[in-house]
């Protein structure tokens, strides 16, 4: 099933330029949305800026666990195991998990949590980021959504359980 939907989207890849090149942007570029926003949250101060550090938190804890799993799992990458189309050149080391959508998911769950217009607008960046590395023939679509899944719970339990600021401890306290 993951390599027939794989096929679907790759096969369409490579006949629209206008497409492809919004794709390859995508999955190029995508980053620096993130951290222009991280930025300007991070200037903003007050609740804004300790949404970023933890924003900035979760993106590093998604990268070392991303890490930490292609020590122990490796799953190559669709154009090593046949002949598929990719728009950009890539690695090939495991394709699971990727690193791109782990690191936009918790980002994005984590400003979401901050700021719900911003997290959501991030949000659906965060999957176009994945369904890019489809479309270039990077990842499969199991791969995306598990690192979509990893990324959102990391950037959860960043949220929820990682205090950045000691003033969140007494609004905390005040809810009580």
């Amino acid at each position: 099933m993951d390599v027939k939907i794989f096929n679907a989207i790759n096969r369409i890849s490579g006949r629209f330029a206008p497409l492809d090149l919004l794709m390859i942007l995508i999955s190029n570029k995508a980053r620096y949305v993130f951290l222009l926003t991280l930025a300007a949250m991070w200037l903003a101060k007050g609740p804004a800026r300790n949404t970023a550090k933890k924003a900035a938190f979760a993106s590093l804890l998604a990268l070392i666990l991303n890490r930490i799993i292609k020590l122990f799992y490796f799953k190559p990458r669709p154009f090593v195991r046949s002949k598929v189309g990719i728009l950009i050149p890539s690695k090939r080391d495991s394709t699971f998990p990727s690193k791109h959508t782990v690191m936009a998911f918790a980002a994005s769950v984590v400003i979401q949590n901050g700021n719900r217009f911003i997290g959501r607008v991030l949000c659906w960046l965060s999957a176009l980021t994945g369904f890019s590395r489809i479309w270039a023939g990077h990842h499969y679509p199991s791969d995306i959504i598990g690192s979509a899944l990893i990324g959102s719970a990391v950037g959860w339990i960043t949220d929820r359980f990682f205090k950045m600021d000691p003033s969140e401890d007494k609004e905390e306290f005040k809810k009580m």
